[in-house]
């Protein structure tokens, strides 16, 4: 096994055009506890959140928390090595990897089955831990079967993209028939229609790009509408063409979309923000829920798998060569991308 592995490094924050990860030569990660495997990556999805990390947008929030880094949160590969602990995998076994690279297992979010929101948490492609490289370690209480049927292009972008949009849609309470708004449809909006349409709900699909709204009505929403800015205008559309929907899921990390969201529910309705943003206006008379959402747990990622398997939901990719996840970034950044990157290394 090679002690050396190719990696995708970002030294210094810029615009994608610039082309700030650089291809560089680091250490392969080696197993450093016994309930540890590692795994040899096969695909890892190009996040539009990494893009934002990448780009300095979220370093007010403190993403990314150190430098040099290596992005990369959703992947696939095969362990090739096992620690002398480790229980639940084989040398040979697929498996994915979340944006939850461990938690303390101990806290109170933890002992109820959100790890995700542990303080203690350590995110994947935070640190030289990411999926835009050859291996990746971890231990075996983080890692989630994949099935042999399953090619690792169609699996690695439901461990963020997937996770995500499934946890939002439960987090809208979709019910048989349910009117639900999905607010952007890209590589999480696209798996989201999917996963309410499992559920039996009516969705409409907002986007400002038509193709994007072709797709959508391919994955079965009944309904699209080109968002416009112009947010009374717009509105006034939805309105008199369809009327008020039951809940609306947001994916565009733009507050007025947020706002246009809360606005285009019945009263009583229930918004779910799957993104970074504020609130721009919210009148509380009107008895609206607006909630947040972030990933899912290991239980909720056993379901993504078990569901999309079980239903052959559709994850569009378009594949990229390691070496060329800069050209990935400028295409997703300029919305030319139907849904989601996947590198393959």
């Amino acid at each position: 096994m090679p002690k050396k592995m190719r990696a995708m490094i970002l030294s210094k924050l810029g615009p994608v055009e610039s082309n700030p990860l650089k291809l560089t030569e680091i250490d392969r990660h080696e197993i450093a506890n016994p309930k540890e495997v590692l795994v040899k990556i096969e695909a890892c999805g190009v996040c539009h959140s990494q893009l934002h990390s990448i780009e300095g947008d979220w370093e007010d929030i403190g993403i990314p928390p150190t430098l040099p880094t290596v992005p990369g949160h959703e992947i696939v590969g095969k362990i090739v090595e096992v620690g002398n602990n480790v229980r639940k995998f084989k040398i040979g076994d697929r498996v994915g990897i979340t944006p939850l690279l461990s938690s303390c297992l101990d806290c109170q979010y933890c002992n109820d089955g959100k790890e995700y929101l542990c303080e203690k948490m350590d995110v994947t492609g935070e640190s030289l831990k990411g999926g835009y490289t050859e291996y990746i370690t971890v231990s075996e209480d983080f890692a989630t079967k994949v099935p042999d049927t399953m090619k690792p292009e169609y699996a690695a972008p439901l461990f963020c993209a997937g996770i995500t949009a499934y946890k939002a849609v439960k987090a809208a309470e979709p019910k048989k028939n349910n009117k639900i708004a999905i607010f952007g449809v890209g590589g999480v909006g696209h798996m989201a229609i999917q996963f309410a349409k499992v559920e039996g709900c009516e969705i409409s699909a907002i986007s400002r790009k038509n193709k994007h709204l072709e797709l959508a009505k391919k994955l079965g929403a009944e309904n699209v509408f080109v968002y416009s800015s112009n947010q009374e205008q717009f509105l006034e559309d939805v309105n008199k063409k369809y009327g008020l929907f039951d809940a609306a899921i947001v994916f565009a990390p733009v507050d007025q979309v947020t706002d246009t969201a809360i606005k285009s529910i019945k009263k009583g309705g229930l918004v779910v923000i799957a993104t970074v943003g504020k609130i721009p206006n919210f009148l509380a008379f009107e008895e609206k829920t607006v909630r947040g959402t972030l990933i899912g747990s290991r239980k909720d990622m056993e379901d993504v798998i078990k569901i999309s398997d079980e239903n052959k939901l559709e994850v569009i990719t378009e594949t990229f060569p390691l070496e060329q996840v800069n050209q990935a970034l400028i295409k997703l950044k300029n919305s030319e991308m139907d849904a989601r990157a996947v590198l393959i290394p």
